[in-house]
């Protein structure tokens, strides 16, 4: 099983870039399994159409408005992703959404079965390449919780 975890955010606009961030904590840790393959989104583009639709499974990280404190932190598994991306289309610097990417890759035939989306609540997006100290604080916990997904799919594969 490949596994693609996928960073999204600008590390230039604060709490935005906390994706990467989650990103930069993980390689900072104990090596990931060698199915996992990390990529750094960045702010989205058309070309990350081609690594999910090569994925078995996707794990994205990303900032997102999800009603809760700043810093508070969501897993969304399967279907319960997809209704989070169709009924959030939130407004950002991304040049492409994950809705349009998820569209692309629907069209294409393939939208990894197995997708989860970890969504950190920003408290800043503003010019600033430090993170909030709420959302620096979720760091720590978003990259464990992405360690004990990818254990889990791993183990059930």
């Amino acid at each position: 099983m490949k596994i693609l975890l996928l960073g999204i955010g600008n590390t230039l606009l604060t709490d935005e870039g906390v994706g990467v961030h989650v990103l930069q904590a993980l390689a900072a840790g104990a090596p990931l399994p060698e199915q996992v393959e990390v990529l750094d989104g960045g702010t989205l583009s058309f070309t990350l159409a081609g690594p999910i639709q090569d994925a078995d499974a996707l794990i994205v990280v990303d900032a997102a408005r999800i009603g809760q404190a700043a810093g508070a932190w969501q897993l969304l598994q399967g279907q319960q992703m997809d209704e989070f991306l169709l009924g959030n289309r939130k407004s950002s610097v991304h040049e492409v959404g994950l809705t349009d990417l998820r569209a692309i890759a629907i069209l294409s035939g393939h939208w990894p079965k197995q997708r989860a989306m970890l969504a950190i609540e920003p408290k800043t997006i503003d010019w600033g390449e430090q993170l909030s100290p709420e959302v620096a604080s979720a760091v720590p916990a978003v990259a464990q919780a992405v360690r004990t997904l990818v254990r889990e799919w791993l183990h059930e594969a």
